[in-house]
């Protein structure tokens, strides 16, 4: 094969991970938002669905984002280079919601909701899913916008690091795909509360996606106006070469309501996951065949044949491998619901017993008798919950320093190597 078309087949494969990560990562990121949004007497109820919901497959999900990066990085060096430097805050600032959301998302399933720690790392899984969905939003619209220069040899990168992912457009980007985001978890969370038998949560769960998709549709028709002067090469494209994907986005955003209003939730599942991958088609076809808008292009940007050949041989082995373990996973924990066994017959574990400890009563009652805790206990308590919760901003500190350090570190090794590769090919050895 040419090197165009082996550059054009990797660039459908980024596109295949970034819808499938799109379709199962984005619900999980909407379950977060949905948890921050839980209020009143059912909300212990709303996040204990969605803890269930994620819980057995949520780490999973991001095997996507990584299979896009290897490949990314492998099959378009250039594109990488240049998001990264000209990218450089939103990806940091992505790169650690993903980080602190998975590790709270653990942490408060480890601790249990009845336990201060448990809230406050609970507070911080959904501040995280909130914000990276839109940092990665923000990003796209900045790939779109033209206002990131590519130029080179050596490699330079001219852009506003603040300006280019902070325009109108790029924010409207990024409200667009953590609405989404939360179209994407209602939808699954009214499935998933529909096989439970809990009429209350589907009925709840249905509304915010009618909901969310109806504010989600404004914000996409506010993006697209705004792309008309902020990203033309988009707009154009959109209704251009993409019309039919643009429309048929549409198309299958109606039919998804429909379907959630006529009590059809499977097949609404489907097509909302159908109305995402035909958003990100739409997207990627329409900027055709810029990957950087307006200098990076699939053809430009490509590595040798000699590379993509080989890569894709093996991402295509890793596919075999991965996608029937991934279908497993899901047939496992999502296939039916899992009978709950009786008190006498659970395991006592770390979490269970944590998860069962009571505060002491906040209406001024004390417990008497062999259960009063002593004025002692009290304060060793108070000052356990204390030191619990200086641990947690100190390992979120430490988190958010060590990011931006090995961020700023690669990026000037990556630097100073393609400064010495171009010397070394400008002044070559006699």
């Amino acid at each position: 094969m040419t090197q165009s078309t082996l550059a054009t087949l990797s660039a459908a494969l980024v596109l295949i991970a970034l819808v499938a990560y799109a379709i199962f990562g984005g619900a999980d990121f909407g379950g977060g938002v949905w948890d921050l949004l839980a209020r009143g007497d059912s909300a212990p109820r709303e996040r204990d669905a969605i803890a269930q919901a994620m819980g057995p497959v949520w780490e999973s999900n991001n095997v996507w984002l990584v299979f896009v990066l290897v490949i990314a990085w492998t099959a378009f060096p250039i594109v990488y280079a240049g998001i990264s430097a000209a990218l450089f805050i939103p990806i940091t600032l992505a790169l650690i919601g993903i980080v602190l959301r998975g590790a709270a998302f653990s942490f408060r399933s480890h601790y249990g909701m009845q336990v201060g720690a448990g809230m406050r790392w609970g507070h911080v899984f959904n501040i995280a899913s909130v914000i990276t969905p839109f940092l990665l939003g923000t990003i796209a619209g900045a790939l779109s916008s033209g206002a990131i220069h590519v130029s080179g040899p050596p490699l330079q990168v001219q852009a506003n690091i603040w300006a280019t992912w902070t325009t109108p457009f790029a924010l409207a980007c990024g409200a667009f795909a953590l609405g989404l985001c939360s179209v994407l978890s209602a939808t699954y969370l009214t499935v998933e509360a529909h096989a439970n038998g809990s009429e209350v949560l589907t009925q709840t769960f249905r509304s915010r996606a009618l909901i969310a998709g109806a504010i989600t549709a404004l914000i996409g028709a506010v993006a697209a106006a705004l792309s008309v002067s902020e990203a033309p090469v988009l707009w154009r494209g959109l209704v251009g070469q993409a019309l039919p994907f643009s429309l048929g986005a549409v198309v299958l955003g109606l039919v998804t309501a429909v379907a959630l209003l006529r009590n059809a939730y499977q097949v609404a599942r489907v097509l909302v996951a159908a109305e995402t991958a035909c958003i990100l088609i739409a997207w990627s076809v329409a900027q055709w065949p810029y990957l950087i808008v307006p200098d990076v292009t699939i053809t430009n940007a490509a590595s040798p044949a000699s590379v993509l050949g080989p890569m894709l041989i093996v991402s295509i082995l890793g596919l075999v491998v991965l996608l029937p373990s991934l279908w497993y996973l899901f047939a496992v924990f999502k296939s039916k619901p899992r009978a709950r066994r009786s008190t006498a017959d659970r395991r006592l574990t770390t979490a269970s017993f944590v998860a069962s400890l009571q505060p002491v009563a906040a209406s001024g009652e004390r417990p008497s008798g062999a259960d009063a805790a002593s004025p002692a206990d009290i304060h060793r308590s108070s000052r356990t919950r204390d030191a619990t919760q200086f641990q947690a901003v100190v390992a979120f500190s430490i988190a958010v320093a060590s990011a931006l350090l090995i961020t700023s570190a690669s990026t000037v090794l990556r630097q100073r190597y393609e400064r010495s590769r171009m010397y070394a090919r400008m002044h070559p050895a006699q």
